[in-house]
Formats: C-alpha cells, sequence, structure tokens
C-alpha cells in the first residue's frame, strides 16, 4: 500500500485515490489544506495498484523530441477578456466539442473552491477560463476519463503537469486515440485553506458575500493582471502582486505545496499534447499580439497538435516562433521555486490566529508597496513596462516578495 512518510514525495494528484478497487483511500487535508491519501488498513487488500499508478514512483525522465511553438491570441473578444492570457484553451476546448467530445477543466464552485469537473457544450466553457490560484480537487475525473474513452467519446482532459501525469498513471499508459491533453506550466500550486481563509478576511472587510473570484483579472491591463473579488453589496477589490497578501504569499514561496520545489514533471518534452502558459514578453515573437489584451505561448508536443492549431487560425491568430526561443528564460518549466524560510511559521499562525492579523504579520502593504504598484500601473499605460521591468531586476534582482 501506499505510505506517505514524506509529503515532499507527494503531489496530491488522487491517482492512487482514483485506482484503490476497494475505495479505502481517502483524500483528506492535512493541516495546511493541501490533500494527501489515507488507508483505510482494515479494508486495504494490499493489491498495490495504489503504488502502481503513483507518477512520483513511476516516473520516467522525458525524452527529448521535434517540437513546435507558437504564440496565439482569441479572436473572440469577449472570450479574450475573460481568459488569463490568449484564450488557447477555449479554442482547443471548442474543436474537441465540436466533435461531440467532452472537456474537463478546473472550475470554482458555490465555495469558491477549485475542483475538476467536464462540459459538453461550447456555452459553459466560460467556467475553465481565468487561472485558479489554488490546487485543485480531482475527484472522479479520472474514473469519468476512463469510462468515456472506452465509450468511444472524443476527450480533452488540462491541469497542472504532475495532474496529467497521475491521469496517465491511472490509465496505466495505455494510449487513446480519442484522449488529448493540455498541461499549463506551473509555478507551484498555493493551499485551498489559505485561499479560504483569505476570502473570509475579504468578506469581512467587503462586508459582503462574494459573487466571483478572478486570480488573473485584466481589469488593469494583461501585463499587470490583479487579484479581483465581486460582492453583492457592489464593493468591488482589484490589487496586484505589489499589495495583494494572496498574491504575495503564493509568489514568495509561502502558501505552496511542499512538493512543488522538486517537482519531477518540470520538463521542456512532456507526454501532453499541448504545453501552454503566459506570453508577457509577446512583442518579442508578434508585434500584432501586443494590445495589452493577452496572449498564450504553445509548445506543440504531438504531431496531432500542430494539426489542430492549423485548424483554429478561424478562432485564433496563430504565429509560429522558434521553439528555442519559445522557452528560453521560462524558469517555471524546467525548475520550481524555493519554500519560504518562514512557510511553517506563517501555517502554524495562520491555523492559530485570526487571518487578517497573519497575513498583516508577514505580508504588511508598507508604502513601498504602494509605490510599486503605481509605478507598475503607469508604466504599462505609457507603454514602458517592460523596460522599467528589466531595470527592476538589475537593481534588485530577481527578488520574490520579502517582508
Amino acid at each position: 500500500m501506499i505510505e506517505i512518510k514524506n509529503k515532499v514525495n507527494c503531489c496530491g494528484c488522487s491517482a492512487c485515490y482514483s485506482v484503490c478497487p476497494k475505495k479505502c483511500i481517502t483524500m483528506s487535508e492535512d493541516e495546511e489544506g493541501f490533500l494527501y491519501p489515507h488507508i483505510d488498513k482494515n479494508t486495504c487488500i494490499e493489491c498495490g495498484l495504489c503504488e502502481k499508478v503513483c507518477p512520483i514512483l513511476r516516473y520516467q525522465q522525458p525524452k527529448p523530441k521535434a517540437q513546435k511553438a507558437f504564440v496565439v491570441q482569441h479572436r473572440d473578444k469577449t472570450v479574450l477578456a475573460q481568459s488569463t492570457s490568449g484564450g488557447a484553451y477555449t479554442a482547443i476546448a471548442k474543436w474537441i466539442l465540436d466533435k461531440d467530445g467532452v472537456v474537463f477543466g478546473v472550475r470554482l464552485n458555490d465555495l469558491f473552491e477549485a475542483e475538476h469537473c467536464y462540459v459538453e457544450r461550447a456555452e459553459d466553457l466560460w467556467m475553465f477560463r481565468n487561472s485558479k490560484y489554488v490546487q485543485s480537487k480531482i475527484g472522479d475525473t479520472y474514473k469519468q476519463v476512463r469510462d468515456l474513452l472506452k465509450e468511444g467519446r472524443v476527450v480533452l482532459y488540462s491541469g497542472t503537469p504532475c495532474q496529467l501525469e497521475g491521469l496517465f498513471q491511472f490509465l496505466r499508459n495505455k494510449q487513446y486515440d480519442n484522449l488529448y491533453t493540455v498541461d499549463v506550466v506551473c509555478r507551484a500550486v498555493p493551499s485551498p485553506l489559505v485561499l479560504r481563509k483569505y476570502l473570509e478576511m475579504q468578506k469581512n472587510m467587503l462586508a459582503s458575500d462574494l459573487k466571483d473570484v478572478k486570480f488573473r483579472d485584466k481589469y488593469h491591463g494583461y501585463k499587470y493582471s490583479s487579484m479581483s473579488l465581486f460582492s453583492n453589496n457592489g464593493k468591488n477589490y482589484h490589487e496586484g502582486i505589489d499589495t495583494d497578501v494572496y498574491l504575495r504569499s503564493f509568489f514568495s514561496g509561502t502558501n505552496i505545496r511542499r512538493s512543488c520545489p522538486v517537482c519531477k514533471f518540470r520538463s521542456r518534452y512532456r507526454r501532453t499534447d499541448f504545453t501552454i502558459w503566459d506570453c508577457f514578453n509577446i512583442d518579442d515573437f508578434s508585434p500584432e499580439l501586443d494590445n495589452d489584451k493577452g496572449a498564450t505561448r504553445i509548445l506543440c508536443q504531438s504531431a496531432r497538435s500542430i494539426e489542430i492549431l492549423k485548424e483554429l487560425k478561424t478562432e485564433m491568430k496563430v504565429f509560429e516562433i522558434d521553439p528555442e526561443k519559445a522557452v528560453r528564460g521560462v524558469k517555471e518549466l524546467v525548475s520550481g521555486p524555493s519554500l519560504h524560510p518562514q512557510r511553517a511559521a506563517f501555517f502554524a499562525d495562520l491555523n492559530k490566529k485570526n487571518a487578517a492579523e497573519v497575513f498583516q504579520k508577514y505580508f504588511p502593504i508598507t508604502f513601498r508597496h504602494r509605490l510599486e504598484k503605481q509605478a507598475r500601473l503607469w508604466s504599462n499605460r505609457l507603454g514602458i513596462y517592460k523596460m522599467m521591468k528589466k531595470l527592476f531586476k538589475l537593481v534588485h534582482g530577481d527578488r520574490e516578495v520579502k517582508r
């Protein structure tokens, strides 16, 4: 049976939970809010399937292969505005749905919990747009994918690299011609517990329940996206990486899962069809798409993904770029962030004290942070954001948020 002796060695993909024939594995939150498998030893038959499908235990180094790269931007203004970057996933998903397919993605449920689910109608794809900066619950979606594939349905599944590896291992690495996959370049996954505490704090500050949450809203534009909260009383909230405490806890490596810094699945070469991520430096590739509306960078990991993009030129503006240039400088593709030195203290305090007090202690909003926010906003409006960002890195180095 699978046993988590060191939490660094569990990414929470739920493959073990999904494969258990006796249903004796549950995914339960630990004190940091992350899901880990727990086994009922009284009902376990020690079949070993949970170990056989663990992507970390069964990890194999990917082999280099030929790739093509593209930058894209959706032609539909509404889709583009609702998307974190260029709307690529919506276009790929619609291609699947047009073939009577089924599309799996991540939505926020009524409690603002991130969870995987599937849709069969194009009008429901909106729920998969916009990044979710929190680890999602896989639930029973691996089993749903397997059953749909056996029925002959065309299926698209998206998620983080570890979630896709979990799916592949659950399917026992069987090749399904009707399964298409998209992985997103992932910095790390934040804690659902931290998000719950943060949202409760914000509800108190706004004196209202929330009706929507967007982690990468284009309220201030694509190049300076914001955490946006929309309340029932109309008092909305829009703050960026400088002045939002949740974003700061994420980008500083404070609220992320322990396995993320040593993630085995960071690689230029992956088993999915598409690897997608942001393209903030779009002016290096396509001046036409440099309109602060958002653009997606794509690495095609399979021959069929290239053919799909050719068919999607009516849905998106598609420009082929040099693969070497596409991946240059993209650290998240191949290496993980560091855990913040005060991460353990942060979680200990969060479980004992008022959330507002804890966030204020570890991520106070100072005059410097407000000044940095205004500098980013104005440099973006004046079209000199890229130059100012390079200057900032030159002066401060690649500094993450520090107290």
